[in-house]
């Protein structure tokens, strides 16, 4: 088992990394001191495959469980389905001393922190993420939160997790394309912070597209170690940290304008990343070979690189809502080369995106 720490003094968690270690997770949560009455709160699809599990090592502890079940997809991260979770958390009348487990992708986790965040104003949760997107990085960082049909994740917290653990073992039942999917976050943490990182990638390509074990271990334990670094340095996002977006402001454009659930989270970052490479190309921060070597390490993973045909006006008009516009003014994440990257005002937008989608 690897285990990487991120450090934020008194809400400071660790991140359990290892093959099979689910039955571990009851001793993880004594470890932090986790509350006895724990709700997990799951899809039908991880239910089934790991809920027993996860329930047992659960009461293996001595705690006592209920279970929530919400439907699987990104349309249901709304605020009816968070209602939903407050009212079985009332009937079942949890109080500050009760905690909640996310057992999921990063729909189930950014809800459930969501929920654990403003419910009595603050109750504890543990992520248990059971996709690679939701590993190497929605379960780490503290982002919480749920959509709004104008833009993704406009509602939520930062809220930190008391422990995050990870199980590779469990992504041998991930369909193709939510796994693919999910690499193409773990190449991001290469293009911003990492070239050796980067490289490794495409030299262990083989190895990851087969699920090795040894190669899923330490691509999600570099990944976390660099977004620990991150949220340790700039925790709520008011710097540094919005280089993890990197991608995200036209992906998540893709998402909307797409609808939710159409095209994956990570597919469209994965499309983003090479809008924004382009961007930085067309801008002299980087060059057409680092938007290649980036659109073709993930194409290898079986990834799209190319915008959807909307008009770049409905772009835009989606790009206006993401967070990290000031002012009025549109900051995008771009990358330096191959290994940095970071956070830059576009003044003419329109120009740049009618480029980028011809």
């Amino acid at each position: 088992m690897k285990q990487v720490k991120v450090g934020l003094g008194e809400r400071s968690y660790p991140i359990w990394i290892g093959h099979g270690q689910l039955p571990e997770l009851g001793g993880a949560l004594d470890a932090v001191g986790f509350p006895r009455r724990v709700a997990i709160v799951t899809n039908p699809t991880v239910g089934d495959l790991y809920g027993e599990q996860v329930v047992a090592a659960l009461r293996d502890g001595n705690r006592q469980v209920n279970v929530v079940t919400i439907p699987d997809g990104e349309e249901y991260k709304t605020l009816a389905t968070l209602e939903q979770i407050y009212d079985l958390l009332i009937d079942w009348r949890f109080d500050r001393y009760c905690g909640l487990l996310a057992l999921g992708g990063g729909v189930i986790g950014d809800l459930t922190g969501f929920a654990a965040a403003t419910f009595l104003r603050g109750i504890p949760f543990v992520q248990v993420p059971t996709t690679l997107l939701a590993q190497v990085d929605s379960s780490v960082g503290g982002k919480t939160g749920v959509n709004h049909p104008q833009g993704k994740n406009l509602i939520g917290a930062f809220y930190q997790p008391r422990h995050v653990h990870i199980d590779v073992g469990v992504l041998a039942t991930l369909p193709d394309r939510e796994y693919a999917a999910g690499l193409a976050e773990v190449v991001k943490y290469g293009v911003i912070r990492d070239a050796a990182f980067f490289a490794w990638l495409e030299n262990e390509r083989a190895a990851l597209l087969a699920r090795d074990p040894a190669a899923l271990e330490h691509a999600v334990m570099i990944s976390c170690q660099i977004k620990a670094d991150v949220v340790e340095s700039d925790e709520n996002e008011q710097g540094l940290r919005a280089i993890l977006n990197y991608g995200h402001t036209f992906g998540h454009a893709v998402e909307t304008l797409a609808g939710y659930g159409v095209i994956r989270h990570g597919e469209a970052v994965a499309i983003g990343m090479v809008m924004a490479a382009r961007t930085s190309a067309r801008l002299g921060l980087g060059s057409l070979d680092d938007v290649e070597k980036i659109a073709g390490l993930l194409r290898s993973f079986g990834l799209p690189v190319e915008p959807p045909a909307f008009p770049a006006e409905e772009y835009l008009a989606v790009m206006r809502h993401d967070k990290k516009v000031r002012d009025g003014a549109l900051r995008l994440v771009l990358n330096h080369g191959i290994g940095a990257a970071d956070l830059h005002q576009v003044e003419v937008p329109q120009e740049l995106l009618d480029e980028l989608l011809i």
